[in-house]
């Protein structure tokens, strides 16, 4: 199980395994598992019982079997063979109706902890950081959630009761044939000790095949992930690259083929050795009958029945040890999501804050972060003052950390030293829907749903009105775009926007961020995929809404920062000067040699800084 974790942490790019990883490795046991039924008690007793009932009914169809062999076919007894048969009968309805509701039962349990496992890790995967989804393939996320616990679907839903049944079973018939000849059961069970140790041996074999499958298709979705979707498709297109992808996903079916074929065949002539050993047994018993005078012919077809069903049980048993342990492997990618440590989550003791009282005063206090890996800061000792209502710009060179300041205000990272307050109070101390209900963020990078225009920007608000969509889309320029269309509101906008140009998306994202009405808003770069008409169209409703807002702008054009409030350079995570365009340009500074660079027309856009 360690070699798996090492495995696993070398993919998510760590070097070595840590003390939690080695932890991880061991809590993945039986014990941790059974927590997960833990909640259906309750059910699992009922069952239980359903089964212990129904073991006990089957077991009286040997010893009717042996009445009719030994009584009543010599005597012709006509009334007694009618009520055995009966009774034959009645048996086989009883255990069939009682397996009915154990099925449903335990099929019901299980299924809940299918949905209880899945919810709990798209939840936590939801609570991570965006450092984490930087460092982690989409593909593996999807992976784990779809395939390695849908793999364990048999495991959950049919386990508990298999091992139960067949138990009960195995132990009912163990009592029942030693009834009838105690000799003849030792015969029968001689064969148990070899056949538990070659089982164990295949669950070893299956287990590390079975972690080796669930790699190799996380793999693969990720193939599918990246050269499959639009962006992808278009990128193999331009590339060339699609004999490449096609080659890729190619080579890892077939490395999945070979795992399948491993992974049916392993040990099989373990198991089937097994088999032919069961299947000696009754020939024993019949060879130590012929030695005694003492056995019936009812009392040995009644033992040798009894015999098939304790090896039926027991291979059973042996199958679904097999099952469980190779599941290991499935269990411990799911634990190891589930364990990950929430690096951004909500204080213990929040802050309570009527966003709609909020007056926006932003505060950087001696900020200092680090990407996780990085070798420098991206932002060290950055004091900056955004009072409510106020308009801060940042420009500066590209990975000066302009962004990296504005995630820290939204928290989508916490900063490693100083802190980030809103009206006085750490962000960290407020809980993270009533940051986000406070601040409001649109980035260069717009990201829309597969599903309608009016569903995509009720994402951030779902309670809002038709009419107060229709606003907020006016506000952004993109309500008469939205209107020419075929279906106006209703239009599908495809897969990831991707029927809308650049501008027109990051309108609509525009229009998503003001529907939530923020009291900060952060735009990174929000203007930056609009032509110069369509931009002063947007700063124009951006004007009017700013009244009462505070506006932290990262932008490249000239144009979109002077007439701010303060403007702050920022050089390799440092502001190294702050104050009005008019002031940065009597300095002489960085910022004038910025604007001296935009007047003289350099770069392909003369309305640009150098940022």
């Amino acid at each position: 199980m360690e070699a798996d974790i090492e495995k696993v942490s070398r993919r998510a790019g760590r070097d070595t395994v840590t003390a939690t990883d080695r932890a991880q490795a061991r809590e993945v046991s039986l014990r941790r598992i059974g927590r997960l039924f833990a909640p259906h008690r309750r059910a699992l007793t009922i069952v239980t019982l359903i089964i212990v009932a129904s073991s006990v009914v089957a077991l009286a169809s040997p010893f009717l079997l042996r009445a009719v062999i030994d009584t009543a076919l010599p005597q012709r007894d006509i009334p007694l063979l009618a009520w055995l048969a009966g009774g034959m009968v009645a048996v086989a309805a009883v255990t069939a109706a009682l397996g009915v509701v154990q099925t449903w039962i335990a099929t019901s349990v299980g299924q809940q902890v299918m949905h209880r496992l899945r919810t709990d890790v798209f939840a936590h995967l939801q609570r991570q950081s965006i450092a984490f989804f930087t460092r982690t393939r989409t593909g593996e996320v999807q992976s784990r959630i779809t395939h390695d616990i849908g793999g364990m679907q048999t495991v959950v839903t049919s386990t508990a009761t298999s091992v139960a049944s067949n138990l009960t079973t195995a132990v009912a018939t163990a009592v029942a044939m030693a009834v009838l000849s105690w000799q003849l059961s030792l015969v029968s069970l001689v064969v148990l000790p070899p056949a538990v140790y070659l089982t164990r041996r295949v669950a070893q074999m299956r287990r590390a095949i079975t972690a080796r499958q669930q790699r190799e298709l996380a793999d693969l979705n990720v193939t599918v992930e990246e050269g499959l979707s639009i962006s992808g498709i278009q990128l193999s297109r331009t590339m060339g690259a699609g004999p490449a992808l096609v080659g890729r996903f190619t080579a890892s079916s077939e490395r999945l083929v070979d795992l399948e074929l491993r992974s049916q065949l392993a040990g099989r002539w373990r198991m089937a050795s097994t088999g032919v050993v069961f299947a000696a047994v009754p020939a024993l018993i019949y060879l130590g009958a012929g030695f005694t005078n003492s056995l019936t012919i009812g009392t040995l077809v009644a033992f040798t029945a009894l015999q098939a069903g304790l090896f039926r049980p027991l291979l059973g048993l042996m199958s679904v040890g097999v099952s469980l342990v190779s599941s290991l492997a499935l269990f411990a990618r799911i634990f190891e999501y589930l364990d990950l440590p929430v690096e951004v989550d909500d204080p213990a003791d929040p802050v309570a804050v009527d966003p709609a009282r909020v007056r926006g005063h932003v505060r950087l206090e001696d900020v200092t972060f680090a990407y996780p890996g990085a070798d420098t800061a991206a932002v060290a000792g950055v004091t900056l003052d955004v009072p409510a209502g106020s308009t801060l710009a940042l420009v500066g060179a590209t990975g000066s950390g302009k962004s990296t300041l504005a995630a820290l205000v939204a928290r989508l990272y916490d900063p490693d030293a100083g802190r980030v307050t809103i009206d006085g109070i750490d962000v960290r101390d407020l809980r993270l829907t009533d940051l986000a209900a406070v601040v409001g963020v649109v980035s260069q990078e717009t990201y829309l749903l597969h599903t309608t225009v009016r569903e995509n920007l009720r994402y951030a608000r779902p309670d809002a009105t038709d009419a107060e969509i229709e606003a907020a889309a006016r506000a952004a320029q993109v309500h008469d775009l939205i209107a020419a269309l075929p279906e106006g509101y209703d239009t599908v906008v495809g897969s990831r926007g991707h029927r809308f140009s650049g501008g027109e998306k990051q309108r609509l994202a525009i229009a998503r961020t003001l529907l939530r009405d923020p009291r900060v808003l952060v735009l990174d770069e929000a203007t930056s995929a609009l032509d110069t008409t369509t931009e002063r169209a947007v700063q124009d409703a951006f004007d009017a809404l700013s009244h009462g807002r505070t506006v932290i702008t990262i932008a490249h054009r000239l144009s979109t920062v002077r007439d701010a409030d303060r403007i702050a350079v920022v050089d390799h995570g440092r502001v190294v000067e702050s104050g009005t365009h008019d002031e940065l340009l009597a300095r002489g500074g960085r910022y004038a040699v910025l604007a001296g660079e935009v007047a003289r027309g350099r770069g392909a856009d003369s309305d640009r800084t150098a940022a």
